[in-house]
């Protein structure tokens, strides 16, 4: 990766750089199929690709375009193509505003999960590494200490609790000084997760494991989970390879389990109304997360 200077000099970027906000930052990467990764608003990047290098410009840059630029070589065979890792390029920017101290955040208030497997993140990252910040908790008001070990800051993503406990729990802010008047972070919500990382933790049951022909019969497909990993449900029933209408209705929501423990239920309801003979069997439900699936069924016979 080089940068692009005035008057058409050229140089390597150190790991960190520091720029103003209001300039234009011009980077280049050698090869004939580079891409791009960036935190910057796309309507004032523009991203071309020439013969020997590709290029990234970026127009009036400003607070919220501070993060890491990386690039690298795409190695193609056909319609394949993968990243080759020996030639890759990156920088973190800075690109320091006296009105922004903080990175702008789309909105006013985050969650941020603790779970005692790995750590977390209160992600009030800075627009200049000589920014001063400290890390307070809203009730009772008082600033906590980061003592390098346990809780420490990284001016690259934030303060970073090692190994997260219930204690944490609570909502905190940040407060940055520098160039006169302190300035003050959106709100985070620190919540505690109560279960453990893997695939689904799946349990299923019918509203009645009998039926009569014409009655109304629902099986319920739960799972408990972290509360920011997605679950998918899959069905598959007895009337499906007849076309036989059913309602499927997908929910989920977070709870608080007791002494500050926040799982999330994802639930998936599968109806069927006017109950007869095709619809006699094995209700399937396939939970599907990033880590894995879990199957569970329910039997439901008709008399």
């Amino acid at each position: 990766m080089t940068q692009v200077m005035d008057k058409g000099r050229f140089q390597k970027p150190a790991a960190t750089l520091s720029l103003s906000a209001g300039q234009n930052l011009e980077l280049r990467c050698k090869g004939n199929k580079i891409e791009w990764s960036h935190p910057s608003d796309h309507n004032r990047v523009s991203i071309r690709q020439h013969d020997r290098y590709g290029q990234l410009i970026l127009a009036n840059a400003t607070a919220a375009d501070t993060g890491q630029y990386s690039c690298w070589l795409l190695q193609c065979s056909g319609y394949n193509c993968k990243k080759d890792e020996t030639k890759t390029g990156s920088t973190y920017i800075f690109f320091a505003d006296k009105g922004e101290l903080f990175v702008p955040s789309a909105s006013y208030f985050e969650v941020v999960y603790l779970n005692p497997d790995k750590p977390a993140v209160v992600p009030c990252r800075v627009t200049s590494p000589s920014v001063k910040v400290s890390l307070h908790q809203e009730f009772p008001a008082e600033e906590i200490q980061v003592d390098g070990t346990n809780i420490i800051y990284d001016v690259k993503k934030g303060f970073i609790y090692k190994h997260p406990t219930s204690d944490h729990k609570g909502v905190v802010y940040c407060r940055a000084e520098s160039w006169g008047a302190p300035q003050i972070s959106i709100k985070y919500q620190l919540l505690y997760v109560e279960v453990p990382s893997g695939p689904p933790s799946t349990t299923i049951k019918a509203s009645s494991s009998t039926a009569e022909g014409g009655d109304d019969i629902s099986v319920l497909c739960t799972v408990l989970g972290e509360p920011d990993v997605e679950v998918e449900f899959n069905w598959i029933y007895p009337g499906q390879k007849y076309e036989r209408p059913v309602v499927i209705q997908d929910s989920w929501r977070l709870i608080d389990r007791g002494i500050g423990h926040t799982t999330r239920i994802s639930e998936s309801l599968i109806t069927v109304e006017d109950f007869e003979t095709i619809d006699g069997g094995n209700y399937i439900c396939i939970a599907q997360n990033l880590r894995g699936q879990t199957t569970v069924a329910a039997y439901v016979e008709l008399i």
